[in-house]
C-alpha cells in the first residue's frame, strides 16, 4: 500500500501541471544554468549578487520540478461534472446563500493542485469545501473560518 499523498485533480488540472512542469525542464532550467555561467564570468563568487541569485532560482526551480512531478505521479483524476449530483464532491460547482443576508457565492471543489479562489476553484481541503462535501441542495451548513462561522444553504450543486 502507497502511503504517498494523492492529489485529485481534473484532467484539464493534470494537464496543465504537465505543461508547467515540460516548461520548467526544457525552457527554464536551461535558462538559469546559463545566468551561471554569465555570473560566474563576473568574477568574486563569494561577493556576487547575480551568482547567489541565480542559484537560488536553481534551487527554486528544482524544487518545483520535484514537487510537480510528485503531484503528477500521484493525481487521483476526478471526473468534473459527470451527471447532474446529489451531493457535494470534488469537481462539483456549488452555489449556496449566506444567511441571513443571502448574498449568493459559487465555487468549483478541486484538489489543492488547481485551487485559485480567485477564479472561483477552492481546495478540498479549506475550511468552505470541508463544511460542503457530503451535503444536499437545501442543506444549511455552518462554515467555520478564520473570520469567524458563517451559515449558508446550498442552492444549487453541478
Amino acid at each position: 500500500m502507497s502511503t504517498e499523498k494523492q492529489y485529485p485533480m481534473t484532467a484539464a488540472g493534470k494537464l496543465k501541471l504537465e505543461e508547467e512542469l515540460e516548461y520548467l525542464i526544457t525552457t527554464k532550467r536551461k535558462e538559469v544554468v546559463e545566468r551561471i555561467k554569465i555570473a560566474r564570468g563576473f568574477g568574486d563568487l563569494s561577493e556576487n549578487s547575480e551568482y547567489d541569485a541565480a542559484k537560488d532560482e536553481q534551487g527554486f526551480v528544482e524544487g518545483r520540478i520535484s514537487l510537480l512531478q510528485n503531484m503528477i505521479r500521484n493525481a487521483m483524476i476526478i471526473e468534473e461534472g459527470a451527471d447532474a449530483r446529489d451531493t457535494v464532491g470534488i469537481g462539483c460547482t456549488v452555489a449556496f446563500k449566506e444567511l441571513p443576508d443571502e448574498d449568493e457565492e459559487e465555487y468549483t471543489i478541486v484538489g489543492s493542485a488547481e485551487a485559485d479562489p480567485l477564479e472561483g476553484r477552492i481546495s478540498n481541503d479549506s475550511p468552505i469545501a470541508k463544511a460542503l462535501l457530503g451535503r444536499k441542495v437545501d442543506d444549511i451548513v455552518k462554515i467555520m473560518t478564520p473570520g469567524g462561522d458563517m451559515d449558508v444553504k446550498i442552492i444549487s450543486i453541478k
